[in-house]
């Protein structure tokens, strides 16, 4: 008997040696401020020391950084499958990932493109470069990943989206969003702005690789179709889907396993 758990015991042992680890670290943003805390999974085989590509995934609307891991476990063997490291900031429940232009209290583009990527590649083993960086999210998280990757194609070459809120026009009254930006009667250009339908244009001639989806029971699904034939109308190459599907975690849980092979494929070019 003792033997037989002695065994048991060195199996244990030995996965967990070789599994992924989920740390949660808290960074302490200038921007802002105030500190910020991220999930950060890093895969089985990190302690080999090798340099790791970094996917960056963001939560929705109502959310926090712990909603990735807590909703899709899974997660953490994906980390193990693609031998890659997945970070989980929080964003706020109703940041919208940009900086506010009217509440200096919400630099979220600030903290996201520049002191958590800094703080990442020095903590961990990255590779730092373009090549070795994509991000994507849900909701809110969509038209952050997008926004993002846009506005700062020197840090990421790889975007998705799943259920992203990619025409903030069309919703002047939900999700808080007028208190990023103000009211959209008083401040169209804010909406205008920082829309990732109206910035296209940024994309133009660029080598970004994008990926978004949308369940077609969504309320999202418009301004995602939307998005798509203006992409199409642009000649710039990306990879869009639609399927069965509502605004839910039963979507994005099938949702990411498509945008981690879109991105593996990516790092591994």
């Amino acid at each position: 008997m003792k033997r037989i758990l002695l065994v048991l015991f060195c199996i244990v042992s030995f996965l967990n040696v070789f599994a992924s680890k989920v740390d949660t670290l808290k960074i302490f943003s200038n921007s802002m401020q105030k500190t910020i805390a991220n999930i950060v999974i890093t895969p089985d085989s990190y302690q080999n020391k090798k340099n790791f590509p970094v996917l960056y995934l963001l939560h929705g609307a109502y959310g926090n950084y712990t909603n990735w891991i807590t909703k899709v476990p899974e997660i953490k063997k994906y980390a193990d499958t693609y031998q890659l490291i997945i970070v989980c900031p929080d964003g706020n429940p109703f940041s919208w990932y940009f900086d506010s232009p009217i509440d200096s209290s919400f630099k979220y583009e600030t903290y996201l493109s520049k002191e958590l990527i800094n703080e990442i590649d020095e903590k961990y083993n990255t590779i730092s470069s373009k090549k070795g960086r994509a991000i994507t999210g849900l909701s809110m998280g969509g038209h952050g990943a997008f926004y993002l990757t846009f506005r700062h194609q020197d840090i990421f070459g790889a975007a998705g989206s799943m259920s992203g809120g990619m025409n903030l026009e069309k919703f002047p009254t939900n999700w808080k969003i007028s208190q990023r930006l103000g009211s959209y009667k008083d401040h169209p250009e804010n909406w205008k702005n920082n829309t990732i339908i109206n910035m296209v244009d940024l994309v133009k001639e660029k080598n970004i690789k994008l990926i978004f989806d949308c369940g077609i029971d969504d309320t999202f699904y418009e301004v995602n179709k939307d998005l798509h034939q203006k992409l199409l109308q642009h000649n710039i190459p990306h990879n869009y889907s639609e399927r069965p599907g509502k605004h839910n975690w039963s979507y994005w849980k099938d949702a990411i396993q498509y945008h981690l092979v879109f991105f593996n494929t990516f790092f591994r070019s």
